[in-house]
C-alpha cells in the first residue's frame, strides 16, 4: 500500500506517507469496532485534513474502497 499512497499524494514526503498509513489503519480499526457511521471517503478526508495531509479526491476514494473491501472480508 505504501507505493499506492506515495503515487496518490500531492506532496509525497515520508512524513505524509506515514501519516496516511496511520490514518488508514485508524479508520480500518474504527470500522471494525463499529465506530464509523459516515461514508468512509468522508471520514478519510476529515482525518487527512486533521493530520495536515492533502490527497486528491480520487486517491481518497481509492483508499476508502480498499478499506471497505478489506474490512468486509
Amino acid at each position: 500500500m505504501t507505493r499506492d499512497v506515495e503515487q496518490n499524494q500531492t506532496a509525497g514526503t515520508d512524513d505524509d506517507t506515514e501519516a496516511v498509513e496511520q490514518v488508514v489503519e485508524e479508520v480500518r480499526d474504527d470500522i471494525r469496532h463499529g465506530q464509523v457511521d459516515d461514508d468512509v471517503s468522508n471520514v478519510l478526508e476529515e482525518r487527512f485534513d486533521e493530520a495536515g495531509v492533502r490527497l486528491r479526491p480520487e486517491a481518497i476514494d481509492d483508499l476508502a474502497e480498499d478499506i471497505e473491501n478489506d474490512v468486509s472480508m
